[in-house]
């Protein structure tokens, strides 16, 4: 997952996401769906690592997961994709799971990850690179992408504001956000070693390459106790593969 933009009101236990997981088109997924394994599991899944970037279960555990872009980093001991389907598979409060795995930082790449228990109202972001510090969020509008939260690249601040202006989530609406493949100026691109050419091409929110691009772009809407989520597989030259779509109550 490369890119969210969220609006979080834990008062009112509700949740609006918007997300586009970028990844090489050869590695293999399946698409989102109820896990036969973990059948209280909403997700896609890596079917190299077996891990996923984001899903939810119907008791309401919810957890995202970015990448920390750092030109070429070695691979971690262990997959990332782990760290989101360890959470929606366990029993763990957010704030023990999370202070867990920052305790073991070191056995992965970069990352920050978003685990909640959204029935209790809570949402807790961390990280394992420096300058992260682990918290419990509160109401906000809030967006992430491969550095710390909020950091404001341009991709960043573009779908936090076409969240912001979108009012009830719609889905045509949405996913037209989600499409946007404009790219930021070259004066407005992040260094974070890449080289310019990869970071031109990172910078819009679609993002499209013969070999790399947006994979799956996901619509969350927590509302109420009803849940409701569509996620849409693409592939190259942004050809749309498939589309899921689950709703349920919440169980408490």
């Amino acid at each position: 997952m490369c890119l969210i933009a969220f609006s979080w009101q834990p008062e009112q236990c509700r949740l609006h996401l918007l997300a586009n997981r970028d990844e090489f088109y050869a590695r293999p997924t399946a698409p989102a769906d109820w896990w036969p394994d973990a059948p209280d599991i909403w997700a896609g899944r890596d079917l190299q690592a077996g891990g996923t970037w984001l899903g939810m279960s119907r008791a309401g555990r919810f957890a995202a997961l970015t990448n920390v872009r750092e030109g070429t980093p070695g691979a971690g001991l262990r997959s990332r994709g782990e760290l989101v389907a360890d959470f929606l598979t366990g029993e763990q409060a957010p704030a023990a799971y999370l202070g867990q795995v920052l305790a073991n930082g070191e056995d992965y790449a970069g990352f920050n990850l978003l685990v909640g228990d959204l029935t209790r109202g809570e949402l807790h972001y961390g990280g394992n690179r420096t300058g992260v510090e682990a918290c419990r969020l509160t109401a906000g509008l809030y967006g992430l992408s491969n550095a710390m939260l909020d950091t404001p690249w341009p991709k960043v601040e573009r779908l936090k504001q076409g969240l912001a202006t979108l009012g009830p989530v719609h889905e045509g609406t949405a996913f037209g956000l989600l499409d946007d493949d404009t790219r930021a100026a070259l004066e407005q691109l992040p260094n974070t070693g890449v080289g310019p050419e990869w970071e031109s091409l990172l910078s819009s929110i679609f993002i499209q390459s013969p070999d790399y691009g947006t994979r799956a772009q996901t619509v969350l809407c927590v509302e109420q106790g009803r849940v409701a989520i569509t996620e849409q597989g693409r592939g190259p030259k942004g050809v749309l593969l498939e589309r899921r779509q689950a709703s349920w109550m919440l169980q408490r």
